[in-house]
C-alpha cells in the first residue's frame, strides 16, 4: 500500500541522501468512520504540539516534530513538541494543483523542498547545507479517493536527533 521512493533529483542535489514517502490512504479512512489516532493537544493560538501523541498521518501540520516513523506503511505518526528531541521537523508545504495524479508531477514539485523553501527555512542553501530532507507525498489512492494534493517537505538531521526548530540553523 505504501513505498518508499528515493527522489533522485534531491539525492543529486547534495551529499545527504534524500528520500520520499508516500501515503496511504487507510488512516484517514478510518478517521472518517471513527476510528484512526486523530490529532494531538496543540496551543490553541500557535497550533503547536503540546504534549506527545500519535496522530493520523493526515493530521500533520506545518512546524510539527516527529518521532523517525521508519519505511513502510504510514498510517499514523508520533508528533512531539518540538522544544523536546525529536528525528524530523516538518518545514514547508506545497499543494498540488487538481488534475490527474502523477508520480513525474510529484516528484517534480518535490524539488521545491530543497529550492527556495529550503533556503529561506534554514538560511543556506541545500547543497551547501549538513541537513537532509526527506517527503510526504499523495498517493495515487489519496489522490483520487481523499483529494489528498499537499506535499509536505520534512527536515532532519542524519547526525540524530534536535532539540527546538531547525529554522534559522543555518547548517
Amino acid at each position: 500500500m505504501m513505498k518508499l521512493r528515493t527522489r533522485r533529483a534531491l539525492a543529486l542535489a547534495g551529499a545527504a541522501a534524500a528520500v520520499s514517502i508516500a501515503l496511504t490512504g487507510c488512516s484517514a479512512l478510518d478517521g472518517i468512520l471513527g476510528g484512526g489516532a486523530g490529532d494531538a493537544d496543540r496551543d490553541e493560538e500557535t497550533g503547536q504540539v503540546t504534549e506527545s501523541a500519535n496522530i493520523d498521518i493526515f493530521s500533520l501540520k506545518l512546524g510539527d516534530c516527529t518521532m523517525d516513523s521508519g519505511t513502510g506503511q504510514l498510517e499514523d505518526i508520533d508528533v512531539v513538541p518540538c522544544d523536546q528531541p525529536h528525528d524530523m521537523e516538518v518545514f514547508h508545504e506545497i499543494t498540488m494543483e487538481d488534475g490527474e495524479f502523477s508520480e513525474e508531477a510529484v516528484d517534480t514539485a518535490t524539488e521545491e523542498c530543497i529550492g527556495d523553501a529550503y533556503t529561506s527555512f534554514v538560511g543556506v542553501g541545500y547543497q551547501e547545507s549538513a541537513l537532509s530532507v526527506t517527503t510526504i507525498t499523495p498517493t495515487q489512492q489519496t489522490w483520487d479517493e481523499l483529494n489528498d494534493r499537499v506535499i509536505q517537505c520534512i527536515i532532519f538531521d542524519e547526525a540524530g536527533q534536535t532539540t527546538g526548530s531547525l529554522k534559522g540553523a543555518a547548517r
